[in-house]
């Protein structure tokens, strides 16, 4: 399996999840400002992503691997082999922490979760989190409705796994913030879009 490289070094990376609260507007406000790594559906709202990333072969079949998309794809190992060549597959060495070796990922439940240890693989040193909701809003559990098995999403599992990346995080020197419009995940510190937009902005001038 290839190591990540680190491509992004020192930058701010921003990880676009599937919650119901993620918005158009809040995609196309990051784009050309900061690296973006698209998660599972996500690319349909960030068709201009840096990465894609998605961790179950069967919604790799559900897109058929996505083959729109063009730039580097990511998918962790299982146990059905993933059927598209253009797909990197990197190791999986276990459920909970952060992993330090850049041919590995930690599970922690979801694709989310293993998308911010992708993040820190390409060095990123801040990262911004849009439709990390970690719960449903009530009438829906992504903004694109349901996946097409239907499976429930592990919420709180889920939740309790972040717990573990926290500390590994900050130790390796990187700073998460949940910019989730609306969010259930309490392992990072949260803020509003627009302001870290603008902190990034400041830092570039």
């Amino acid at each position: 399996m290839i190591p990540v490289q680190k491509l992004w070094d020192g930058q701010t990376v921003v990880c676009i999840g599937g919650g119901p609260s993620l918005t158009a507007a809040d995609v196309n406000a990051v784009r050309g400002v900061a690296r973006v790594i698209a998660i599972n559906d996500a690319y349909r709202l960030a068709p201009w992503a840096d990465v894609l990333y998605a961790c179950d072969d069967k919604w790799w079949g559900w897109h058929e691997g996505v083959k729109s998309f063009t730039g580097p794809k990511y998918s962790i190992e299982s146990s059905s082999p993933v059927r598209w060549p253009d797909v990197q597959i990197l190791k999986n060495t276990g459920t909970t922490g952060l992993e330090l070796d850049p041919s590995g990922l930690r599970t922690g439940f979801n694709s989310g979760y293993q998308a911010i240890g992708l993040a820190k693989h390409f060095g990123a040193a801040r990262i911004l989190l849009l439709g990390y909701d970690m719960s449903p809003d009530g009438t829906q559990t992504h903004w694109f409705g349901e996946h097409p098995d239907g499976q429930p999403s592990p919420y709180q599992k889920m939740r309790e796994a972040f717990d573990t990346i926290v500390e590994p995080l900050r130790d390796s020197g990187v700073e998460v913030i949940n910019c989730s419009r609306r969010t259930a995940l309490r392992a990072f510190a949260c803020a509003p879009l627009e302001q870290e937009l603008a902190r990034l902005q400041e830092r570039a001038a």
